[in-house]
């Protein structure tokens, strides 16, 4: 039998795409992704016509919250952000408003 072998560095070497929905959930991203999948997923979400989204990073240290908020204030079309109401992820998400 032929074993496939997966480079764990790069497991999915083809792109694929993602439904865009108003929850983004970064824990299937490696953390040199964030920046820019935030970035991609932002554009996206904001080209459908959402007001407002959910950006699931985690609570950890804070690193990919810092991350994601560095880009949520760089956005031109974020109004604002906070954290996520305690039933929704709390500290471990980030709500953003479009304008």
């Amino acid at each position: 039998m032929d074993e496939e072998i997966i480079d764990l560095e790069n497991p999915f070497p083809e792109p694929f795409e993602l439904e865009i929905t108003d929850t983004f959930d970064l824990h299937a991203f490696a953390p040199r992704d964030v920046k820019s999948v935030t970035e991609t997923y932002l554009s996206e979400a904001y080209q459908k016509g959402f007001k407002i989204v959910r950006i699931i990073h985690g609570k950890g240290i804070g690193a990919q919250r810092d991350t994601v908020r560095r880009v949520l204030a760089e956005t031109d079309f974020v109004k604002s952000f906070k954290n996520a109401p305690e039933f929704f992820s709390g500290r471990g998400a980030t709500i953003a408003e479009f304008k």
